[in-house]
């Protein structure tokens, strides 16, 4: 609904842009998770969502097309110049009033776009990556006046789009994404915790501890695996699980194995079922050295799990000490260590964060984070050609940044 309290006369045509969908091969990771989530849950009877991915089609296990995504691959590399040709023909042929762009190419050639159409154009920032090459800040500052708004999700990650991206202050938003609560909140019976722990491997006298993750730098997760050996000095009912993929698996088996930790420490791989899995952990740890807002964290929440995490930037968004998460230093093995002792140490504690895990989590539902974009798409329509993209920032945007729990 617009600012007015009107609709538009007819559905809107929003397009959403993003580079790419994770690695070649890869299965469902954060980006195609969050389209997965997102896009389904928009007014059929308002919005028409489709998605364009710059680069060649996604031939993993599990497409966003199986979720009911409407998906155009341009098959493109990164720097291809008609890329933006390409782009411009699905425009046309959707008839898009919206453009909402994730990633630097779509939000390079997708305010291009949006300049030649007259088209209201959304930057979505998703890390923190501290700074940009030179040719992308000449780009940036060129777009600027073709960008409305920049959504953040964090609020690092808004400091990175005006200082590294050369967006001014008024035309960037934090917004936090969120999860499907109506999956990831449900109560598990004593039935399922079991199952998936034995899917786990997991025994019932043994504590488990997990991350769902990427195997990448900003993950920290070496340092889990450093804390482990500490963890597991002190209380051998202990077992570690790193979910997950990526180019440091090597590297970290090589390290688990030097400090001996054997059957303790399980590499796990994909996980198709994140909820199952989750659910099956004693505590959940993000060991992250930086991040944007990760969607496991939110997973976590939602799921009432006892947390113990770094203060990296994201994380402390989202997650208070010793309210709904225990927090530790980044890049402090023992404090991690201790942490996670603490809370095998302490029923008491543990029902605690639980409790308060599921209460912070009422913030984060994805549905909430769709009726935001669908009041923006609103305004941004009215307003953003007979105003030349001014007038959104004339708007009362409060509705953005309202953190306002579900159900309330």
């Amino acid at each position: 609904m617009s600012e007015t309290g009107t609709q538009p006369s007819r559905k809107l045509n929003i397009l959403q842009v993003c580079d790419h969908l994770g690695w070649e091969g890869s299965r469902m990771h954060g980006v195609k998770r969050l389209f997965a989530w997102m896009i389904p849950r928009f007014d059929k009877e308002r919005y028409d969502v489709s998605l364009v991915s710059l680069r060649k089609k996604d031939l993993s296990e599990e497409t966003l097309e199986s979720f009911g995504v409407d998906i155009t691959y341009l098959h493109k590399s990164k720097f291809d110049p008609a890329t933006l040709t390409s782009l411009l023909k699905v425009i046309d042929r959707k008839k898009i009033d919206v453009l909402h762009l994730h990633g630097y190419g779509a939000t390079t050639f997708g305010r291009m776009a949006g300049a030649m159409r007259r088209l209201p154009t959304i930057v979505h920032e998703h890390a923190n990556l501290t700074d940009t090459p030179w040719f992308q800040k000449m780009a940036d500052a060129w777009l600027e006046p073709s960008t409305d708004i920049a959504i953040a999700v964090s609020k690092s990650t808004a400091e990175f789009l005006v200082r590294a991206r050369q967006l001014p202050v008024d035309k960037v938003k934090t917004v936090y994404l969120g999860v499907p609560l109506e999956e990831f909140s449900r109560a598990r019976s004593a039935a399922e915790v079991a199952a998936a722990r034995r899917d786990l491997g997991i025994a019932p006298t043994e504590f488990a501890v997990g991350t769902v993750t990427r195997l990448h730098d900003s993950k920290g997760n070496s340092y889990l695996v450093d804390a482990a050996a500490l963890v597991l000095a002190q209380r051998p009912s202990a077992r570690f699980f790193m979910v997950g993929e990526g180019p440091l698996l090597g590297d970290l088996q090589a390290q688990a194995a030097a400090l001996g930790l054997g059957d303790r420490f399980v590499f796990h791989g994909f996980a198709k079922d994140v909820a199952a899995v989750v659910s099956a952990f004693d505590v959940s740890v993000f060991p992250s050295l930086w991040e944007g807002t990760p969607l496991t964290v939110f997973e976590a929440l939602a799921m009432g799990k006892v947390i113990v995490a770094t203060d990296a930037d994201g994380l402390l968004d989202v997650l208070t000490n010793d309210r709904d998460a225990l927090i530790v230093p980044k890049r402090d093995p023992q404090a991690l260590a201790s942490a996670i002792v603490r809370t095998m140490d302490d029923d008491v504690l543990r029902a605690r964060l639980s409790a308060e895990a599921r209460n912070t989590s009422r913030q984060y539902d994805i549905a909430l984070f769709v009726r935001k974009m669908e009041r923006l798409y609103d305004l941004l329509h009215q307003v953003s050609r007979k105003t030349h993209r001014r007038g959104i920032l004339d708007s009362d945007l409060a509705f953005l940044t309202s953190r306002e729990p579900h159900g309330t």
